[in-house]
């Protein structure tokens, strides 16, 4: 099935060079059948770049899925021009002022995470958001710097400092094999990870709602999720594509020359070598086990009944 997204997506275009399959607005209406509705709060600079990633893997789903993105009204973001948000993005206060339902809530990560959580320009409509999630959205999903935010919000976990950033591919284990949300995963598996800072380890495995189903070694949590499996918080970035890292390797050296490149990322070490993609896989599974059995499989068909 095919994912559903506003009509001259900038998106599409990607997408369908990739051979994925996804419908506009008007080819939607003429079938019969009530997609998932997942609201995506893109935080990230580069809107068009999360956009295609995150759409790469809502899209390989057997199930159809409506796209809705949203923006923060307290933040304007520098990176995207205003044409772009009013044609494809709704503010936030207008799915929560309009009483909005969806199945599904994504947030992304945020280059804010050297802040404290309060100190972050949009953390009260952040808190609004999540607030409205609760009673208003079956599931939710929440990435890197969210996943941190979301796990503050809701348990009161905060989030340390790193002596170095986590920046690099590196390999995580599953710990709880039977939860729906790693089905089919392989025992170990690679992820990119990009953050300066950390949720607090202990208190996440001592939470009792809490699960936390895949760790790195190097890189620490990398996914953790509520028992009811309503909340999922993932800290590494599997939507990213293979010259993401790099990208943001070069943004870093032009504030800091002493910015270590991406560990276990360049090809034999070489900077600006990119390498495969090794980590795709397993990424698009684990949207799809959220759609699937955290989503889909429990969602109730008329959204007003979401409690």
């Amino acid at each position: 099935m095919p994912v559903k997204v506003p009509k001259n997506l900038p998106a599409i275009g990607f997408l369908e060079k990739e051979n994925i399959f996804v419908i506009n607005d008007e080819r939607a209406l003429a079938q019969e059948i009530r997609p998932l509705r997942i609201a995506i709060l893109n935080l990230m600079p580069n809107k068009i770049a999360t956009e295609t990633q995150l759409l790469r893997h809502i899209a390989n789903s057997p199930l159809q899925v409506e796209a809705v993105f949203l923006h923060t009204g307290s933040y304007r973001p520098k990176n995207t021009n205003d044409r772009h948000l009013e044609s494809f993005y709704l503010p936030t206060d207008a799915v929560i002022g309009g009483r909005q339902k969806f199945d599904g809530l994504i947030v992304t990560g945020a280059p804010v995470e050297k802040l404290d959580f309060t100190s972050v320009a949009y953390w009260d409509e952040l808190r609004s958001i999540m607030a409205w999630a609760e009673h208003n959205v079956y599931s939710s999903m929440y990435i890197c710097w969210a996943a941190q935010a979301a796990l503050y919000y809701r348990y009161g976990i905060g989030k340390t400092p790193r002596d170095k950033k986590i920046f690099g591919i590196f390999r995580n284990k599953v710990l709880e094999p039977n939860n729906p949300l790693v089905r089919g995963f392989n025992d170990t598996f690679l992820t990119p990870h990009s953050r300066y800072t950390e949720a607090d380890t202990d208190k996440v495995f001592a939470e009792k709602d809490l699960d936390v189903l895949a760790v790195s070694d190097d890189a620490g949590l990398y996914l953790a999720a509520s028992k009811d499996l309503r909340r999922v918080f993932v800290f590494g970035h599997g939507e990213y594509d293979a010259e993401t890292l790099h990208l943001e390797y070069m943004r870093d050296l032009e504030k800091d020359p002493l910015t270590e490149p991406p560990k276990n990322y360049y090809l034999n070490g070489e900077v600006g070598v990119l390498p495969p993609v090794l980590w795709r896989a397993h990424e698009s599974l684990l949207f799809s086990n959220w759609l699937n059995y955290c989503v889909y499989q429990n969602t109730p068909y008329d959204l007003e009944n979401i409690r």
